[in-house]
């Protein structure tokens, strides 16, 4: 492709311009606090809550975070301390806190650490670190209901005697899911305000219908079922910022794809229909102009808007809608997936007719022969075909194939963009290059984690596989492949959706040397 002269400079101008940027934002006061290993010691234990961020200042995705951070950090100054560690300084700080990737984020409660799964954006970050900051269970007055019930997008109380044994259920599913949504209890007192009878569980809501009042057996499990089944809008658009709480509900997933918001607007009746299969199925919009990639994801062809399918969150099995799209063929389409009537399509590029290579090609259709033949030991490599780790992987990996080449060890891989996993097989793809081992005699998985140099490969096969074979690791000039992956931000990513790209585990890595390697979540 030619570019203008014109192009050229307006290209150099932008360049400028973003270093400047950058270098400025640099230069600006922060209010993220800086550790190292002299005062991390000191800082961290005096928190009630502190977030640290754990990074690299080549890592792209680190770099994409700071300003929401920053902007977090300003909003939260007052409340809760945010900080940060640059571990291309403090390796030594960084490998005793278990950092694998960059940016790792970690809640710090008195010194001990749980992994932050929240959202990347400043406005996410605000919300979960105020709700991670009260009580699992506050303790409000009949008085305080109406204020408190406004503190989140989903407030859950209690209205329970202050004897009353349901407490301890109430309880649990708080600090079970306290990081996700605000919980309290009030006395009976407040029953009659909320038109309810004591013992009872109301959810607050500033959506749909606006509250929601519980009515069942009080357990944790009920109680959890409860919340996480009316805590999401019946039809919502799906983000980054949303996409963990459907995936958590463990439902089918209808995508009603859109590129005009008129077309939602022909589909009005699709809220109505969400209402009445509320308890089996969730229902979202996505906008095709922002993640249309999705579509190759969900059996849809990109670019032809608007489009529907349900998948199935719990084995990723997709169920596209080929009829006309009309209210009447979704509403029985979605019912036919329920029922078992509609099959999953299954996605496979043609088995090949021989193998040119030193590495089995594994597709779709022939996933269940190859790679779960029991005579044989199976390394398997899921990859996809821009990524870049993959093709750094690539020269190690043929030589490899090469040297087990006709033995009961396969060296195999699959292009998981093109093809999709047996129904029924117990792993997803995370990330590319994702790296399975199987025993011969087993249909177990295990993860290969080691260095991807040809000697680190050949010991593990060697400590690991049912069936030995004797290899000569070749004297080759290689250094180890690093632990990293890519995911959807470039392409489609089979296993991690572009929705979720922000998070889900998103690596650019550089080589692993004091724990360098580049890794995000949304």
């Amino acid at each position: 492709m030619r570019f203008t002269s014109a192009f050229a400079l307006l290209g150099l101008a932008a360049s400028a311009m973003l270093v400047k940027a950058e270098e400025a934002a640099a230069a600006a006061p922060s209010d993220v606090q800086v550790l190292t290993e002299k005062n991390f010691a000191d800082v961290v234990p005096k928190e009630n809550l502190i977030l640290v961020e754990f990074y690299a200042p080549w890592c792209g995705h680190c770099k994409a975070l700071a300003p929401e951070y920053e902007i977090a950090a300003t909003e939260l100054k007052a409340e809760i301390p945010m900080a940060k560690v640059d571990c291309t300084v403090e390796t030594k700080l960084c490998q005793d806190q278990g950092v694998q990737g960059y940016p790792t984020l970690k809640v710090f409660r008195s010194g001990k650490p749980v992994e932050y799964n929240g959202p990347r954006k400043a406005d996410g970050i605000i919300s979960y670190l105020r709700k991670a900051a009260l009580p699992a269970l506050s303790e409000i007055t009949a008085a305080d209901v109406a204020a408190f019930s406004q503190k989140d997008k989903v407030v859950v109380v209690g209205v329970l005697s202050k004897d009353d044994k349901n407490r301890e259920a109430l309880k649990a599913v708080a600090d079970d899911l306290r990081e996700k949504y605000v919980f309290a209890v009030v006395d009976e007192s407040a029953a009659e305000a909320q038109g309810v009878k004591a013992p009872a569980v109301v959810l607050f809501k500033s959506f749909d219908e606006g509250k929601n009042v519980f009515e069942g057996e009080f357990t944790q499990a009920s109680l959890t079922e409860f919340v996480k089944a009316n805590a999401v809008p019946l039809v919502d658009d799906i983000g980054p910022d949303n996409y963990q709480y459907y995936m958590e509900a463990g439902k089918p997933l209808a995508y009603l794809f859109y590129d005009k918001e008129e077309q939602k607007a022909e589909f009005e009746d699709i809220k109505g229909f969400a209402k009445e299969l509320k308890e089996e199925a969730n229902f979202v919009y996505l906008d095709a102009n922002k993640f249309g990639a999705h579509a190759a994801n969900l059996g849809l062809d990109d670019g032809k808007w608007p489009a529907f399918s349900v998948q199935n969150v719990q084995d990723g099995s997709k169920f596209p809608l080929k009829k006309d799209l009309t209210m009447a063929n979704i509403k029985e389409h979605v019912r036919g997936v329920l029922s078992g009537d509609v099959k999953a399509t299954l996605k496979s590029e043609a088995i090949p007719d021989k193998q040119e290579g030193p590495v089995t090609v594994v597709v779709g259709d022939s996933y269940k022969d190859v790679v779960e033949d029991l005579d044989k030991d199976v390394l398997i490599e899921f990859y996809a075909p821009w990524c870049g780790h993959c093709k750094n992987l690539a020269p190690t990996y043929d030589i490899l194939g090469g040297l087990y080449k006709d033995s009961k060890i396969v060296i195999a891989k699959m292009d998981a963009t093109a093809n999709d996993l047996p129904l029924g097989t117990p792993f997803t793809v995370p990330g590319f290059p994702t790296i399975k081992f199987r025993k011969a005699g087993s249909l177990e998985y295990t993860d290969y984690s080691g260095n991807r140099d040809i000697q680190a490969f050949v010991d593990f096969l060697k400590e690991n596989a049912v069936n030995k074979v004797d290899v000569v690791v070749p004297e080759v000039a290689e250094k180890p492949e690093e632990h990293g992956h890519d995911h959807a931000e470039e392409e489609h990513d089979h296993a991690h959706e572009e929705v979720a790209k922000e998070a889900a585990a998103e690596t650019e890595t550089k080589p692993v040397a004091a724990g360098e390697v580049d890794h995000d979540e949304l």
